[in-house]
Formats: C-alpha cells, structure tokens, sequence
C-alpha cells in the first residue's frame, strides 16, 4: 500500500512529467476520489509548490508556468556512488530490480544538471558486475517486512519452507540482513529452536509483525554471522591446516566461508569442514604461502593426488 506521503510525490512526479492532468485523471492514477486528490494539492501548496488549478469543464491542474525543482548537487565522488548503486540493484536478486533501477535513474536524471547527468548515464551504460549467481525471490515482500521489523526490533511470525519442501511456523527476532553468495538471509534468533539462525528470503512464504519487542546483540553483524555459519555447517570429514603466513593474507587468499581462521604463534590456524577432500585440496594448492596439513590424512594424499595430475597434464 502506497503512503499518503508517496501519493502526495506521486502527484508531483505526475504534474512535471506531463504539464497539464486533470483533476479526473490524476484521482484514477492515484486510485483516490477528488476529495482525496484535493487534500493532496493542498500539501504541495503547504510545502510551497505552486498548483494551479483551472476550473471548468476542461479544468485541469498544473504547476505555475516556470517552476522546476532546484537541480540535486552530487560531488563526483557522490555521483559515481549512485551509478555503482544503481548498476548493483540490478543483479542483487531484487524482484523488478531492472524496472524499478530505470525508473529510479530516470527520476534522478530529470532534476540533475546536463553535465552530471551525462556521468551518470555514461556509467550506467558502461559498467556491469559480475552478479550472475543472484537468486531473485518471487516478490520483495519479505526483504521490505524484515528489514523493517529489524529496524524496529519488532518480533514477527515466520512461514518457512525448508529445502526439502517442508512448511514451518516460528517466531523470529531479525537483527539483520544479508547479502551473499547471490541469496539475501535474515539473521536473528529463532524462537523455535531458541538460538541464533539464517533464512533464505526465498524461501520466507511470509512474514507477520508481532506485538513484542526485542533487543539485539550490541554490534552485530549479519554478515559475519551469516559467513561463520555457512563455514561451520556440519559436514563430513573435519579439517584442520595450519597456513605459514599472516591473518590477512590468508583470508585474502582463501573464501571466507571455508572456515574458521585461528591466529597462532606459526601462523594461523584453519578449521574447518568438507564433503569433498578432493576440492578443498585444489583450494590448498592454489596458495602462494606453506602450509602444514594436520588432519584428515586423506587431504595430503588428494593434494599429492592432484599434484601429479597436474605434472602430468603439462608434461
């Protein structure tokens, strides 16, 4: 449902883009009688925007002959910002991401200066992310209702479909949102199970405010969570590798998600899981620093494995 505020800019956009509407044709755009569209006049003239209203059978509604919003003032910098903004709404799994990504620069181009709006559109159509693994839900429904239940640490229901199709109910406190791997989570604490969990918004069937509050952790972090759980998912053959260089360059080199890095006095610790010893040997080979396998075994004979494979293939 659309705000008495958004109508109220709805009318503005309505007045600029076509010059001239009449009284008429703006209530059946705005799916409201002419009480209501005249209640919306009235705050543009409170807010100083001049309506000017002609009368009569072929009455219409405009605005004063001349009058333009001043133009927005963006640096560079703040420019080049909502480019790259624009351009990532497009692969970030947003329902009608595309359509509501050119309304919204349309939007911006017609109260921006000629020069900044040639930057902008110059970007737009020049460059693209690489954000082909997004997975757009059906709607964005779940991601508005949740992102504003966390903001307002406001408990809701949850209808949840698992992966293997299995339907359940539960009470959910979201601390926040995230974005990753092309899939968006809410994060926060399960009631049913009584700790902390992630769900996929793809699979949110829906979301019911609560009348109950919460209060989240001081300084979570969705991501970080998000990230620490996805490495420490039950899976199985444990791994433990100690990688002969610094914090920083391990995680530089290696996917945050393929486990939990131990600073150390060798080095830094890496534990973690796999279903495939094979894969997770290739990820050791790869390294530009040593490294020492501590367990399982069967990951230095896979590493020595496809050592020789490689030997072999440029021989």
């Amino acid at each position: 449902m659309y705000s008495p505020t958004t109508r109220v800019l709805t009318v503005l956009e309505l007045l600029q883009a076509h010059g001239k509407l009449s009284g008429a044709e703006l209530a059946r755009r705005l799916e409201v009688d002419g009480r209501t569209l005249r209640r919306y006049i009235a705050k543009l003239e409170d807010l100083g925007i001049p309506v000017v209203a002609e009368r009569g059978r072929y009455g219409c509604y405009s605005l004063i002959a001349g009058f333009k919003l001043p133009p927005m003032m963006f640096t560079d910098d703040e420019a080049l910002a909502l480019s790259i903004g624009l351009v990532a709404a497009r692969g970030l799994g947003l329902a009608e991401g595309g359509t509501a990504v050119q309304s919204a620069q349309a939007k911006l181009e017609r109260v921006m200066p000629g020069k900044l709006k040639t930057r902008i559109r110059a970007l737009a159509e020049t460059v693209s992310l690489d954000l082909s693994r997004s997975v757009a839900p059906g709607d964005n429904t779940a991601l508005l209702a949740l992102s504003a239940a966390a903001h307002g640490w406001q408990r809701v229901h949850l209808s949840y479909r698992s992966a293997d199709d299995v339907d359940t109910e539960r009470d959910f406190d979201p601390y926040g949102l995230a974005y990753r791997g092309g899939r968006w989570y809410a994060v926060g604490r399960c009631h049913l199970r009584e700790e902390l969990r992630s769900f996929r918004l793809d699979r949110v069937r829906q979301v019911q405010p609560l009348n109950a509050v919460f209060t989240p952790p001081v300084d979570f972090n969705a991501v970080q969570h998000l990230a620490l759980g996805l490495a420490t998912l039950p899976r199985a053959t444990p791994v433990r590798v100690l990688l002969k260089t610094d914090l920083q360059t391990a995680q530089m080199e290696l996917p945050e998600s393929i486990g939990v890095f131990q600073p150390s006095e060798q080095g830094v610790l890496l534990h973690s899981q796999t279903d495939s010893v094979p894969w997770f040997a290739r990820q050791l080979a790869r390294l530009s620093f040593a490294f020492e396998i501590h367990e399982p075994p069967a990951l230095r004979e896979a590493l020595h494995a496809w050592a020789q494979q490689l030997l072999e293939q440029h021989a």
